[in-house]
């Protein structure tokens, strides 16, 4: 059941002490969730040249988060989703999601992609109940068998 509340999305960058916490609790689920392969795929989550970040905030408390950075020069990567897991399915990665996108259109960008793994059924629910299509994987994630990777024209 989703409850009404009135959510804060705050931009900003990846510096902001909120999405560094909120990241680390983002790594450590998918410690466990990717098990051996989670080095592999850490190496590509660095936060420390993200420049759009939203922060999601319930009361004043961050619950969220999210970034894009430049995939190429008319698509954002959309990276390091994470909501806490006692406040999943209410709408809230839903709305940072739909404000990162709003952000990289505004910026001039054409479309999004993203990788999320098979271990992780709620973000791929997310994605498609966003309108984002399965695309072939990209990149580094070319012939990675857990990776799923997405696209939305924006």
């Amino acid at each position: 059941m989703r409850i009404n509340f009135m959510l804060h999305l705050l931009q900003t960058d990846s510096s902001h002490p909120d999405f560094v916490t909120l990241v680390q609790f983002l790594d450590a689920d998918l410690r466990i969730r990717d098990g051996e392969d989670h080095a592999f795929y850490a190496q590509y989550n660095k936060i420390d040249l993200i420049k759009h970040v939203i922060v999601a905030y319930l009361d004043e408390k961050p619950v969220g988060c999210g970034a894009i950075k430049e995939y190429d020069a008319h698509t954002m990567e959309v990276k390091r989703m994470y909501v806490y897991p006692e406040l999943r399915g209410q709408g809230i990665a839903g709305q940072v999601l739909q404000g990162l996108e709003t952000w990289a259109a505004t910026l001039g960008y054409e479309k999004c992609i993203l990788e999320t793994g098979q271990m992780q059924p709620e973000a791929i629910r997310l994605y498609q109940k966003s309108g984002y299509v399965v695309i072939p994987n990209y990149g580094q994630y070319v012939g990675i068998e857990n990776s799923v990777c997405f696209e939305k024209v924006l």
